[in-house]
């Protein structure tokens, strides 16, 4: 698993002819030397930088396909001494770069971001599956270019009785993305996010310095990249914990049709630990009150699964509606495989995709799912779904992964599937709405969603008391603000 050697090459490849720099003054890529204005000239690169029509094109949307913006030019790196030079070049000269974390399966590569957060308009995106290699597996972490995802990791770590401790519920995302945003999975209980299960990171600035950060050497930087939105640097390599991997897994699924009921059990699950995955979702029902399911798993070795009475002790669910299902722990890491190729085949993966993202305090749930049921309907989700599941805010360890006020919080996930054709205008003003009511409970946001007209205060009021930090270290790291303009988190 390690990337092809590219040729050595130089300046950018452009549909008829080679562009030899940028022309600061006119804004535009020069093919020749201009007569007018001052050329920046590209530096000479192990990887390509493209202006082709059909690569741009790529680069210009994302998975939410809610927004249009259209880089200059995408990197496809050789080495990660071109990243450090184009970052150099970039700040050089007034433009802007973003990595592309570039996740899915076979040809539907994107950016996984939902709202352009990951976007270069008018600057320059780097492929980040160009940077793939897995360096080392040890019986306690691994060493990967940050282009690697998790479901590449994932098997390779399994071949050695391992895995990641923290997994998302979809693994064909870059490392390098989900833990620049955080990355939460159905273990977030007991490990945190997957920021979290960092050990070290290799990083370049925006200051264009390739810099080594752990928790004991750079640790302002180290604290500061990890869930920290790629406003400070752009993670090239990562070291992450590894742990023993189970052979199986049991899992539940329990039903519910009283929210009070649901929470009680959650939290009870959450503060005893008596399982190792714990999510849950919510099912709008029409014209009636939504349902409520609680999936969670026991991990266990060997071909004798553990008794399921002492499991569900203490809880209440429809006890008619419970199922338990035994598979191989690899079946279930890999559940949402099924459901993604489900949505491709009924047309829904490249439609449009409104997705909101919450983090709401434990005491106000409630309060806030009343209010979202009267609001939300089948419709709203399409063929998608509602996750909606607690975990404690102290597992989270770096200070821009940010969360209520409050020890337990609830991951609020509205991962809405329109039917083909729906405008998607009115599911993000819905999205605007119940994001301005959350946050007059004392709710977050997690920034993979699409909230429209986000303004300096709303992000202000998002960072609360860590908004002097994050501009202190943002003048530090990135002060022309070259990197990841799409989060509009400094505009």
């Amino acid at each position: 698993m390690t990337t092809t050697p590219l040729s050595r090459r130089t300046l950018i490849t452009g549909l008829a002819a080679t562009v030899i720099g940028y022309n600061t003054t006119t804004r535009t890529w020069a093919t020749t030397t201009p007569t007018t204005g001052h050329l920046a000239t590209v530096p000479t690169l192990d990887g390509t930088l493209t202006t082709d029509t059909t690569t741009l094109t790529e680069f210009s949307h994302d998975f939410g396909r809610l927004t249009t913006t259209t880089p200059h030019a995408v990197l496809k790196p050789g080495s990660v001494q071109d990243i450090v030079k184009i970052v150099n070049y970039a700040r050089h000269n007034g433009l802007k770069v973003a990595m592309n974390g570039r996740s899915g399966t076979g040809n539907d590569l994107e950016s996984h971001s939902n709202y352009g957060q990951a976007s270069a308009a008018g600057g320059i995106s780097i492929d980040a599956r160009c940077l793939n290699r897995i360096h080392t597996i040890t019986p306690t972490n691994a060493t990967v270019d940050t282009g690697v995802t998790w479901a590449q990791l994932t098997d390779a770590a399994l071949t050695q009785g391992l895995t990641p401790p923290c997994l998302t519920d979809y693994l064909h995302l870059s490392i390098g993305g989900t833990i620049s945003i955080g990355g939460i999975g159905s273990t977030v209980q007991k490990y945190g996010l997957q920021a979290d299960t960092v050990e070290s990171i290799d990083i370049i600035t925006g200051t264009g310095h390739l810099l080594t950060a752990t928790p004991t050497h750079n640790r302002d930087l180290f604290h500061a990249a990890l869930a920290g939105a790629g406003q400070f640097g752009i993670i090239v390599r990562a070291t992450v914990k590894l742990i023993p991997a189970p052979q199986r897994a049991l899992v539940f699924n329990l039903y519910y049709n009283n929210l009070t009921t649901y929470l009680t059990d959650q939290e009870t699950l959450l503060n005893d630990g008596r399982f190792h995955s714990q999510v849950g979702e919510v099912i709008p029902q029409p014209g009636t009150t939504p349902r409520y399911k609680i999936e969670t798993a026991t991990y266990y070795n060997g071909t004798t699964p553990p008794n399921p009475t002492p499991l569900l002790h203490n809880l209440t669910p429809i006890t008619t509606d419970t199922t338990i299902t035994d598979q191989t722990y690899r079946e279930y890491t890999y559940r949402a495989d099924t459901f993604a190729d489900t949505i491709k085949n009924l047309g829904y993966w490249n439609e449009p995709k409104p997705w909101l993202s919450l983090f709401l305090p434990a005491t106000q749930a409630h309060t806030f799912m009343t209010t979202a049921a009267q609001t939300l309907t089948p419709d709203d989700l399409g063929a998608g779904l509602l996750l909606f599941y607690p975990f404690h805010t102290n597992k989270l360890t770096h200070p821009y992964a940010i969360t209520p006020n409050e020890p337990t919080t609830y991951l609020f996930d509205l991962l809405t599937f329109p039917h083909p054709g729906t405008n998607p205008t009115p599911h993000l003003q819905r999205n605007r709405t119940l994001y301005d009511h959350a946050t007059t409970l004392g709710a977050k946001r997690y920034l993979v969603g699409a909230i429209p007209h986000m303004t300096q205060t709303d992000w202000q009021h998002h960072y609360g008391p860590q908004w002097n930090n994050l501009t202190t270290h943002k003048n530090r790291y990135d002060p022309t603000h070259t990197l990841t303009p799409g989060q509009n988190i400094f505009t």
